[in-house]
């Protein structure tokens, strides 16, 4: 009677053994998807993918440790995720600064350079008015407004720029503050912190 209570005992916890081998491997195998899907890992999660109770997610200590360390992982691709977004974003904000800064740079210098030709007409034209037919002056006259035209034009441009240039430097101050805040975040979550939540269940 004893040798078939303890055949009996043994099967049953063969049968155990076999059943927990059988959930531990819908939990590799569910964290293995969530891996490779970049998914966020919750206990939640991993509870409904892999058909398992939240008890044996708690009480097996190899199921434990498996969600302990996704959820570890997943943390880590996001914050690095989070990292190279706002790097990219304040890569891209500040080029278009740098090029709003070249375009000012080359408009004002352009704008001198008119000032400076517009200047040296002026300069011949009082000096030949006297001597020129009335059609040649008429012609430098012409010439010296369309120039005029010209530089209103450029300081039309050089006010555009201007303004492009301040938005653009709000702009890169308000991402330069917006990555401040992305990284004290980042600092704030620890990979642990939703770790804490898989300690055994009490009792």
């Amino acid at each position: 009677m004893s040798g078939s209570t303890s055949a009996q005992t043994a099967r049953a916890v063969q049968a155990r053994r076999q059943h927990t081998e059988k959930l531990l491997a819908r939990v590799r195998d569910t964290l293995a998807a969530m891996r490779k899907e970049r998914a966020p890992v919750t206990v939640r999660t991993v509870e409904r993918r892999a058909g398992v109770s939240r008890a044996f997610l708690y009480q097996n200590a190899t199921a434990r440790q498996l969600v302990t360390e996704a959820v570890a992982q997943a943390e880590g691709r996001q914050a690095r995720s989070r990292q190279e977004t706002a790097e990219a974003v304040d890569a891209s904000w500040r080029e278009r600064a740098l090029n709003a800064e070249d375009a000012l740079r080359q408009a004002v210098a352009e704008i001198q350079s008119q000032r400076r030709h517009i200047g040296e007409l002026m300069g011949r034209i009082r000096d030949l008015e006297l001597d020129l037919p009335a059609d040649a002056v008429q012609r430098l006259v012409t010439e010296n407004t369309t120039l005029k035209q010209q530089f209103r034009a450029l300081t039309a441009d050089h006010h555009t720029l201007t303004n492009r240039l301040a938005a653009a430097r709000d702009n890169n101050r308000s991402q330069d503050r917006k990555i401040a805040e992305l990284q004290a975040l980042l600092l704030e979550q620890q990979p642990t912190a939703s770790v804490r939540h898989l300690r055994p269940l009490q009792g």
